[in-house]
């Protein structure tokens, strides 16, 4: 009996490389779109640690290898975001920057919008305001 391969997100939007590159554009809109810069100056002047954080978080959560649990542990997303005041409006802005990135790369629309979907739903749950 041969035991039935599980497709990840991770391995259907293309592995590290896109996952890599959604971030980095990520960033990119972060740092240069006017309408973003409230969650803007919530990170600190590199983003270069916001950046390696997000790419592990993401690499374990569609389901690729689990590199911030290596590092880090449980990520326990909202209690790491306590810190910071997170409402409707930083949640939007976060979104704003993810659909932008989202919007840059080339896989099955099905699965690009149910990525957003969780996303959503993840920048909602960091909402502590």
């Amino acid at each position: 009996m041969t035991e039935k391969s599980i497709i990840t997100p991770y391995e259907l939007m293309g592995g590290e490389a896109t996952v890599l590159s959604l971030v980095d554009r990520f960033y990119f809109y972060m740092d240069t779109l006017p309408e973003v810069q409230g969650i803007r100056k919530i990170h600190a002047e590199s983003l270069s640690n916001a950046k390696d954080k997000l790419f592990k978080f993401l690499s374990g959560w569609l389901g690729g290898p689990d590199l911030f649990i290596q590092e880090f542990g449980h990520p326990m997303l909202r209690r790491r975001h306590l810190p910071f005041a997170i409402g409707q409006s930083e949640s939007d802005q976060w979104m704003i920057c993810m659909n932008k990135a989202m919007s840059e790369l080339e896989m099955d629309e099905d699965l690009k919008k149910a990525l957003l979907e969780s996303l959503d739903q993840l920048a909602h749950h960091m909402m502590n305001q």
